[in-house]
């Protein structure tokens, strides 16, 4: 029988934001070094004793990480030796010195420096999976194909694993999911041939990325490994990806070894790193095998996959921040287009911050997935959310929508002045959406919030946010203006205004958050027909 193709049609898999990108587990880890970096910090003399104090606590914390004890020893011997503090020349910031030391090494660890493979438009690009059974390598392929798709690339799947029971299926259900075509057979047991067909199909089909998943194989099966070797003879692929299990920890090292020497393995994927403490060790211990980590995979939903960039993971880690991680999500989920409506509307004439316009922020906040994920990509925000916190925060972003579904058009379309007019509507809300008045004075407390930034924006003026056409004074004035908006608190936990000021240039240095045209989504519809209520 000739192998299957198949494109169905259903809705693809709710998009979740993952739990975080490595900040489950591997926060821990992060926090520890943070808070050396920080102590060290706040010594009123730093000399070589305080910096091996820190590294000392660094070293233990990636110990108990599970990264490898030599490699361990080399970044601490690193860091000490670019950093003789005793020797430095007065007046040199010998804080920002040891820190850029210390991330320098971290990445270090992780780098290996080399550049992955990169793809080619309009030419067949063919990437071959190899693991151990049981890595996720066939969900990483659909999650793979899922990231190029997305992106404009025309995608497709083989399903060459014809020794695994329900292989097929699962690569069928997960690429139906993804919207992605796919090849395989219920009946012809060669993978070989499998491959080979799915790929010359493909090819001839002019699919530019061309994902070929393979049986799950252990180091020791030399009969797997030599079936392995012909299927890449067959399909001679442009890159081969070792998908490898972040709970090994340590012990992907030799896994990953071997598969590089019978392969040429060309780039990694680690998975499941959302929740295992061994995360750190199978980074650094993969990485030392010379090939690029290129993407990990943070939960089990089909965009819960990132691509890898080392700087960006320890700045992220150490709660630093991943601006340009940021931008991608916001870009991704069209995010900027609904932020130019609304700043369109609030800086015209007459154009007011509405509740509609607090419940579309609020429907936008959702749509960008995890808040601790979020958090972690905005310098200084990484605990910001505190522990345990995050479904809470969700959970009353919702409970604040439920009371605005309550509202009337003519309320949803006022700010508050309709309701300091007339209390009594506060009562019917509350009533309404099953609350206790309370919660409907903590929503109109928020909107207050809301309302004073939108005003200030008013202000500013449509170009207002765009800091890049400023001149030096103008820009700090509208970033103390901006600021002098936000809530005490908030502006407090983000490290104060020093803190808010060099965010804001972080972000006009990546050249802003460039928003385009006006966005094409749906803001909340207005009621019609039923009941009036005015």
């Amino acid at each position: 029988e000739r192998g299957q193709t198949g494109l169905e049609r259903l809705p693809p898999g709710r998009l979740r934001g993952a739990k975080s990108t490595a900040t489950m587990v591997l926060s821990d880890l992060g926090s520890k070094i943070s808070q050396a970096i920080q102590k060290m910090g706040e010594t009123t003399v730093i000399d070589d004793k305080v910096v091996d104090k820190m590294m000392n606590t660094v070293a233990l914390a990636l110990l108990q990480g599970d990264v490898d004890v030599k490699l361990v020893k080399k970044l601490k011997d690193d860091v000490k030796t670019n950093c003789k503090v005793d020797d430095m020349a007065s007046g040199v910031n010998k804080r920002k010195v040891i820190q850029q030391a210390l991330i320098k090494g971290l990445c270090g660890l992780l780098d290996p420096g080399k550049e992955p493979f990169k793809p080619k438009k309009k030419k067949p690009n063919v990437f071959m999976f190899v693991g151990l059974q049981g890595s996720g390598k066939t969900t990483s392929c659909t999650k793979l194909a899922y990231y190029y798709r997305k992106r404009g690339w025309k995608t497709a799947l083989v399903c060459a694993d014809t020794f695994r029971a329900g292989a097929y299926d699962q690569l069928k259900q997960n690429a139906t999911k993804a919207k992605v075509p796919y090849y395989g057979s219920y009946t012809e047991r060669d993978p070989v041939a499998v491959a080979e067909a799915g790929v010359a199909q493909f090819k001839k089909d002019k699919y530019e990325i061309i994902i070929v998943d393979t049986s799950g194989r252990h180091k020791q099966e030399d009969a797997l490994f030599e079936e392995m070797q012909m299927v890449h003879k067959a399909v001679t692929p442009d890159e081969v990806i070792f998908v490898m299990d972040s709970s090994m920890g340590q012990a992907a090292k030799l896994q990953a070894t071997a598969f590089q020497a019978a392969v040429d393995v060309g780039s990694i994927i680690i998975t499941k790193l959302d929740g295992h403490a061994k995360g750190g060790g199978a980074l650094s211990a993969v990485a030392a095998t010379g090939s690029p980590i290129t993407f990990i995979g943070t939960g089990e939903h089909i965009d819960q996959f990132e691509k890898f960039e080392t700087k960006a993971f320890v700045d992220q880690l150490l709660g630093m921040g991943n601006l340009q991680g940021l931008k991608e999500i916001i870009e991704d989920k069209s995010v900027m287009e609904s932020q130019e409506k609304l700043v369109q509307k609030i800086t015209s004439k007459g154009g007011e911050f509405t509740f509609r316009d607090m419940y579309d922020q609020f429907q936008t906040l959702m749509n960008l997935g995890s808040f601790g994920k979020v958090m972690s990509m905005i310098p200084g925000f990484k605990n910001l959310m505190g522990e345990g916190r995050e479904e809470q925060s969700q959970m009353r972003i919702k409970r604040f929508m439920t009371v605005m579904d309550s509202m009337t058009n003519q309320e949803l379309d006022s700010d508050l002045k309709i309701f300091n007019t007339q209390p009594e509507r506060l009562y019917r809300i509350a009533v309404g959406s099953g609350v206790d008045q309370r919660v409907v004075w903590e929503v109109l407390e928020t909107f207050k919030q809301f309302k004073r930034v939108a005003d200030q924006l008013k202000v500013m003026g449509r170009s207002g946010l765009d800091f890049s056409r400023m001149h030096a004074g103008e820009k700090e004035r509208n970033i103390q203006n901006l600021a002098g908006a936000m809530s005490p608190q908030i502006l407090q936990r983000m490290g104060g205004m020093q803190n808010f000021a060099n965010l804001i240039k972080q972000m006009d240095s990546m050249g802003g958050m460039n928003m385009g045209a006006p966005s094409q989504k749906k803001s909340r519809p207005k009621r019609g027909g039923g009941r009036k209520r005015g």
